[in-house]
Parts: C-alpha cells; structure tokens; sequence
C-alpha cells in the first residue's frame, strides 16, 4: 500500500509538537537540576518538585473541561490555543528571574499550566487537521518530529548552561538564556498552525452560555461513562499514562537524588529523544498492521518492566543509560497512539470539552504519580520505593485495556 503524503494542514499541526516539545525536554532534564541549585540544602528535591507537578495537574485538570467547552464554541479554539501559548512562553522566558525556590517554582507552575492548556486545544485540532484514518499516522509523526525537533534548541540550551562555565558563563545565567532561547523556540513552532489549520468541527453559542457550559460538561461525562468502550478506554489511560508521565517528570529528581552527574542525567535524557524519533513512527505503522490497541498493551507491559528496573537496578549513571534508551523505545508511541484512538472515539464538535476530560484522566496530569512517588519516598525515605510505587497504575491501566471490547 503506498504511503500517504502529508497535508499542509497535517505538516502545521505537527510542527507545533516541534514547538512545545522543547519546553518538555527542558522541564524534563534541565529545570529540576537548575532548581536543585536554588532548593535549600538538605531538602528533597524529589519531594518538592513532586508537589510542584501535583498542584500544576490539578489545577489543570480543573481548568481545562470548562476551558475546553468553551473554546469547541464556533471561532474559540484558536483563540484559546493562541491565550495559552503566548502566556505560556511569557512565564518560560521569566523563570530565570527569580532567586528563591518557592518563587521559582510559583512561576514553573503557571508556564506549565499554560503548555499543558495549550496541549489540550492542539490535540482537539487533530481533528480539523486529519481524516479519522489518518490520525494514527499524523499523532504518531507529531511526537517523532516533536523528539527530533525539540533537541535543536535543547543541545543550544547545554551548550550555554554546561559549555558556559568554560567561557565564564555562569550556569545561572546560561539559564536565562536557555528559558530565552525555548520560549521563542515555542512560539516559532506556533505560527504554522495558527495559520494553516482552522476549526472546521464547533458547537454553535448558546443562548445561556454559563448554565449550558456546565450542563453541556455534565451531559458529556453521562457520555463517556454510558459507553462502555469509550469508559474502559479512559479508565485505563488514566492510569497507564500517569504513569509514563510520572516517569518523564520525575526521572532527573530521582537521578539527581541518587547522587547520578547531572551531566550524564542530561546526555541521557537527550538519547532518549533519537531513540523515540524512529520508534514513534513505527508504532504509528504498527498499528495498522496489528491494532492500536495490541500495541498500546505491548507499551504498557515494557512500562511496567522498566517501572522494576527503575526500583531495583537504577543505581549509576549505566543504568540511567539504559533505563533513557527503554523509554525512549515506547515513550512515543504509548502517548501518540492513545491520543489517536480518543480521536476516533469522540464526536468532533465537542473534541476541546473531550480533550478536557481526557486531560483530566491522565494526559500531562501525572497527579495520581507524583503523589504516590512524593508521598512514599517521604514516608519511606527511600526514592526507589516511590518509583515502585508507580508500577501499580501500569497493572491497573493494562486490566482496564485488555477488558475494552475491539468493536
């Protein structure tokens, strides 16, 4: 079968993974170690920066259902992804202005807020930029490209922040750039999609917008749990997906804590990225040949295999090695294939308010993770015992999946 060239509308709209991804990386690998440096001596970095995330996704998850509705009204989602993305990289570009930790993380929260807000409104464009067909394609060439892409201005970022100290740049200031150099990053990679992709599929405003905002929220969850497929399917994401996102939050803090060189934790982290470029697409091919759901399982059950050898082997910097590569494999194709398969679940005139709640169960919203690897690491004082923690919601999220009927 000969392979389908992209659209216009579909190149616009993976671009912006390019865009926001570099923003990922940096919260991902640089962030968490530039605040280590800010945090008190003494304190867990792990536990803050859990607690951090935690209050984000909440936040997050409360805001974007209302946010989400709003914008499926006719002319609103562009607006909204346009709102989000300006904020947002207003706040990245500003996080090198604060000197305290609480500060810091004050600003962190809302920039983070902001990227996850926008990623909502970006993924309910899916469906004005591609044909139900072709979302497993285009979702899954968005995350590659947003790999790849996204280490352009991650490598400028090491090269001011570690190569700094050499030419008498401290890291502090290379940090200040670094957050420059992303959030213009960000807003660059914006641009195709706001002029290219349009929304096509909207709910026209109704007379009574507060009360049937709130009516239409509720109507839209009777939905979703009266559906049987559509209901397993969110349970599931819900679960394994907190999980993967834990994964890719809390990994340096947990690295870091370990007592790992940021260097080698940052070197790693960057493998990852050209490791999940190929993998990404491939799953996305995959899926058509054995199903979206086969290989969402497949991604889940190596999650749960790397969730053990997080806990129990992850001790010097070989394994961290080992544990970026791992997840890099899946890392891909577990989020593109699951936004995809949403898509195809849903009806396109309310895809923001579906989004909104798919947000709230799980994409970007690592709530219940960071919560159980915080709470236990606190309790325990042992960070591998909150990373195992986590290998509960990959069981759960696999059941769930398995239990969803094909048809």
């Amino acid at each position: 079968m000969a392979r389908v060239k992209m659209t216009k509308q579909e190149r616009s709209w993976v671009l912006y993974d390019v865009g926001n991804s570099a923003f990922v990386l940096l919260a991902t690998a640089l962030i968490p170690v530039y605040f280590a440096s800010l945090a008190e001596p003494g304190s867990s970095v792990v536990v803050a920066w859990g607690y951090a995330e935690t209050v984000a996704s909440l936040i997050l998850a409360l805001l974007m259902p209302i946010l989400g509705s709003l914008a499926d009204l006719k002319g609103n989602k562009k607006k909204f992804f346009v709102g989000t993305v300006g904020t947002g990289a207003v706040a990245l570009a500003a996080l090198g202005i604060p000197t305290a930790a609480l500060a810091f993380l004050v600003l962190y929260v809302v920039a983070s807020i902001m990227l996850n807000g926008s990623m909502v409104f970006y993924d309910a464009f899916l469906v004005d930029a591609a044909t139900d067909e072709r979302y497993d394609e285009v979702s899954s060439q968005g995350y590659a490209w947003g790999y790849i892409g996204s280490c352009v201005p991650f490598i400028a970022c090491l090269a001011v922040v570690l190569g700094g100290p050499t030419i008498g740049i401290p890291m502090d200031v290379g940090m200040k750039v670094a957050f420059l150099i992303t959030a213009v990053w960000w807003v660059a990679f914006s641009i195709p999609l706001i002029r290219d992709v349009h929304q096509t599929h909207f709910k026209e405003r109704p007379e009574h917008l507060v009360r049937d905002t709130f009516s239409g929220l509720w109507r839209t969850l009777k939905r979703i749990f009266k559906d049987r497929k559509l209901r397993l399917f969110m349970l599931a994401f819900f679960c394994y997906i907190d999980g993967v996102h834990t994964i890719i939050k809390m990994s340096t803090s947990y690295g870091t804590d370990l007592g790992i060189d940021s260097t080698q934790l940052v070197l790693a982290l960057l493998v990852t990225q050209f490791v999940a470029f190929p993998s990404a697409i491939a799953y996305g091919r995959l899926s058509t040949k054995f199903g979206t759901k086969k290989m969402l399982m497949v991604a889940i059950g190596a999650y749960f295999c790397i969730t053990l050898f997080a806990a129990f082997f992850l001790r010097e910097a070989l394994e961290f090695w080992i544990l970026a590569i791992c997840v890099g494999l899946f890392q891909g194709g577990i989020q593109a294939l699951s936004r995809s398969e949403f898509g195809k679940l849903i009806p396109k005139e309310h895809a923001n308010e579906y989004y909104g709640f798919f947000d709230i169960f799980g994409k970007y919203a690592a709530v219940m993770g960071t919560f159980l690897v915080s709470i236990f690491t606190q309790i325990t004082g042992n960070s591998s015992m909150g990373v195992l923690s986590i290998a509960v919601l990959f069981v759960i999220g696999f059941v769930l999946l398995w239990r969803m009927p094909e048809k």
